[in-house]
């Protein structure tokens, strides 16, 4: 079980039971985003879900509805190198941020000024993202408020 699959499997979150309607070969091309490969392993064994992690609320999206949630929020209009994965209940989209062809970073970022200038840089992977969380990292430093 990898490290990913362990805190998966301590919040609960429930697995993929069935094949999607949607792929990830679809979700790419509509998006015109290529997902990190550690997301996309969540999305194919697990479904969207909502549920504390470590001290954050955290809502991720299924795969059935990643483009229709980016289309509907207009993430992609605003944000071309970002797609949104889901959103912490409190008017932040949670999302990666494509930084170059191999790298990627989990930010998040308020809904209702879907600007570059907002991201928070939550985590340096969909992983890294899900440990800090774990480890009861909270979205916004203190320090920084």
């Amino acid at each position: 079980m990898t490290h990913i699959e362990e805190i998966l499997a301590k919040y609960e979150v429930p697995r993929r039971t069935g094949l999607a309607n949607s792929t990830i070969e679809e979700v790419e091309v509509k998006t015109g985003i290529s997902l990190p490969k550690d997301y996309t392993d969540f999305l194919t064994n697990y479904q969207g879900f909502e549920k504390l992690i470590g001290e954050e609320y955290v809502q991720l999206w299924d795969l059935e509805d990643l483009v229709e949630q980016n289309e509907g929020y207009l993430i992609l209009e605003n944000l071309p190198a970002t797609i949104g994965i889901g959103s912490n209940g409190a008017g932040e989209l949670i999302a990666l941020e494509r930084v170059n062809e191999e790298e990627v970073k989990v930010v998040l970022t308020p809904f209702v000024d879907l600007s570059q200038d907002y991201h928070i840089p939550i985590g340096d992977s969909f992983t890294d993202f899900l440990q800090r969380l774990d480890k009861g990292q909270e979205w916004f430093d203190e320090a920084e408020g």
